[in-house]
C-alpha cells in the first residue's frame, strides 16, 4: 500500500516522515472498515444484458480476507450510493452489513460508527471516486484503491497496490490483519 506522506489531511492530522511503526499503529487501531462497492469490490465495470439485468465481477479471495478480519473482531460494512441487487447478494454471501441508496456518505459513515459503537478515528473508509470524498473526511483512515480517480489523492492516506476488483479488498484485509497480530 502506498503511503501518502508529507501532507495535511482533511481531518487535521499531518503525516510527514512517518515510520512504518506508526503506520502499523494506525492500522492496528482500526475497528471498523467501511467499503464503497463499485470500483472497490469490483473492477468498476458493469455488464448489462439485453433485458437490463446487471452483473459485476468480484475478486473471490476478498471473502477469505474479510473472514479473517471478522474472526479478530474487525467490523465490516459496504456503503453504496446506488441501489442494486448485486450489492445485496455479494454482501449477503460475505455475511457483512450493507447500506445502499446513500446520498450523504459522511453522515452515513458517522451513523454506522454510532451503530457499531466505534469512534470514527478508529474507522477506515475504502473508496475509489470523488463521491467518496465526504466519507474519507469523516474517518481516521481514508484509503483509495490503486486505480481510483486522481481527484481523491489529496483526501486519502493510503492507496493499495492492487486495483479495485482485482485484489484491493484482500490487500487491505491482509495489511490490517498483519498490523493487528504483530
Amino acid at each position: 500500500m502506498e503511503f501518502y506522506a508529507n501532507k495535511k489531511l482533511p481531518n487535521g492530522i499531518f503525516f510527514g516522515n512517518t515510520s512504518m511503526i506508526s503506520n502499523r499503529e494506525l492500522l492496528s487501531n482500526i475497528e471498523l472498515i467501511i467499503f464503497d462497492f463499485d470500483g472497490v469490490f469490483t473492477d468498476n465495470a458493469v455488464y448489462v444484458t439485453q433485458d437490463g439485468a446487471e452483473s459485476v465481477r468480484c475478486w473471490r479471495s476478498d471473502g477469505l480476507g474479510l473472514e479473517k478480519l471478522k474472526k479478530i473482531g474487525v467490523k465490516l460494512h459496504i456503503l453504496s450510493s446506488e441501489v442494486n441487487p448485486v450489492v445485496s447478494m455479494r454482501s449477503a454471501k460475505l455475511n457483512i452489513g450493507c447500506s445502499q441508496g446513500v446520498e450523504d456518505k459522511a453522515e452515513a459513515v458517522l451513523e454506522l460508527c454510532r451503530n457499531y459503537l466505534v469512534n470514527p478515528q478508529r474507522t477506515m473508509f475504502v473508496g475509489n471516486d470523488t463521491n467518496d470524498i465526504p466519507a474519507f473526511q469523516a474517518v481516521g483512515l481514508a484509503v483509495g484503491v490503486a486505480d481510483s480517480h486522481e481527484d481523491i489523492n489529496s483526501h486519502v492516506m493510503f492507496k493499495t497496490e492492487k486495483k479495485g476488483g482485482m485484489g484491493a479488498v484482500r490487500e487491505i484485509c491482509d495489511i490490517v490483519l498483519r498490523a493487528k497480530i504483530e
